[in-house]
């Protein structure tokens, strides 16, 4: 093995009978270099704005929901929520009740999601860190507040002045009969005063209006009811460990997901981009390395002579055709480390400098500079995969044309 990589190192960097066989080795090797470079960067672009999404929903998304298999609804003491508790690692346990409703204010109006929880919810999940205006404040079944979201407030007009006022919520009643009703005996409506506006992201902004958990059930007509139950984990606890746990408890008539199944569309698309990308730059790769397709096949015509050198003093067939390879392998390795190494450097200097923006300073953003997360699972892939082609593209001269000259005998 010393001896062919011996000779390939001397093909590889000494200068060649033709010019241009060392410029086509040189655009080889920066073809792949820059393909590299391009897969690291772009991999650790969908990791920071995966990540990104990952703490946008963690101040809300529970680390684990329970939810009733079938139906909307049940009864939190089939659950065995003590036993949940007393769980090592379950941090916070939560009842919830959720379903859609009509907010009203100042006759605008506004599909929303109302949610019913506990008054200390918010200090739990450290959603009063992201109040906009007034207070997380939710009070009881006698002196109720919500919480709105800054999205559902800007559609309803609802802003806290000097002097609050209510806004209305409409749910259909789940016990009156629809026909021959009218509208306000269709609808069960309660009014609420706002005790904050808060803005999380988008998607919870726009939807979300937080309120008492006594203040849910009274207007969607449930007595002990609830949608869910939220478990939040204390740090460095095994997720699925705990998940499996919690499931053995819950019983099969329950469902215990975790953040990311909880959300399993939206980050199913996520790495589904991720991959299609990286396939089309890997496609890209490929296209490229026919750079060293011909370079090779330009080496080996070079060379001839010295092949049939090697030949007569004994060197087997295998053993020149693994001089090519080898430097077809090399061409692959110096491309993938120099392209990797860039690609690590462009994503350090993004992290520290924010060379690339998403758009102004203006705010409109929620964060200004395109999010880097650099993995090592990234790099290792990404550095096996050109190399797997860098040897693929080195056999196609190696088998084709060395078969023609590994034969030439000294004359």
């Amino acid at each position: 093995m010393r001896f062919p990589f011996f000779i390939a190192r001397r093909y590889l960097f000494s200068r060649k009978s033709f010019n241009i066989i060392n410029i086509i080795s040189g655009i080889s090797v920066t073809g792949i270099t820059i393909g590299t470079m391009a897969l690291v960067v772009v991999l650790s672009v969908f990791n920071g704005f995966e990540s990104l999404i990952v703490s946008l929903y963690k101040s809300y998304n529970p680390d684990l929901k329970i939810t009733a298999i079938r139906g909307k609804t049940f009864l939190p003491e089939t659950v065995q929520m003590d036993s949940i508790k007393n769980l090592k690692g379950v941090f916070y346990l939560t009842e919830v009740l959720e379903d859609n409703a009509l907010m009203k204010f100042n006759n605008r109006q506004h599909l929303i999601t109302m949610k019913g929880v506990y008054s200390d919810y918010g200090k739990a999940k450290g959603l009063d860190t992201l109040i906009l205006d007034g207070r997380f404040i939710l009070g009881d079944k006698e002196n109720p507040f919500a919480v709105v979201g800054a999205g559902a407030a800007y559609h309803t007009g609802l802003y806290l002045g000097r002097y609050i006022r209510p806004f209305e919520i409409y749910v259909p009643s789940r016990t009156a009969r629809v026909a021959g009703l009218s509208f306000d005996r269709a609808f069960n409506r309660k009014e609420i005063f706002p005790g904050g506006i808060i803005s999380l992201h988008q998607d919870f902004d726009t939807k979300y209006v937080l309120v008492p958990l006594d203040f849910a059930r009274d207007l969607f007509e449930y007595e002990n009811e609830v949608t869910a139950l939220e478990i939040d984990l204390k740090d460095n606890t095994e997720i699925d460990r705990i998940q499996e746990k919690i499931q053995a408890i819950a019983g099969k008539d329950f469902e215990v997901k975790n953040r990311f199944q909880q959300q399993e569309l939206l980050y199913r698309i996520m790495r589904s981009e991720k991959w299609a990308i990286f396939l089309i730059l890997t496609f890209i790769l490929i296209v490229a390395s026919f750079n060293m397709v011909g370079s090779l096949t330009m080496l080996i015509i070079d060379k001839k002579k010295d092949v049939a050198v090697l030949n007569s003093m004994g060197a087997p067939n295998k053993m020149i055709r693994k001089i090519f390879i080898l430097e077809g392998m090399m061409i692959a390795f110096i491309g993938a480390v120099a392209g990797l190494s860039l690609g690590f450097l462009l994503c350090l200097a993004q992290q520290e400098f924010g060379l690339l923006r998403l758009g102004s300073n203006d705010g409109s953003f929620i964060v200004q500079n395109y999010p880097v997360e650099m993995q090592w699972t990234d790099f290792m892939f990404v550095f096996i995969t050109v190399n797997v082609i860098g040897f693929l593209a080195a056999l196609i001269p190696v088998r084709r044309i060395s078969k023609k000259i590994i034969d030439i005998r000294l004359q």
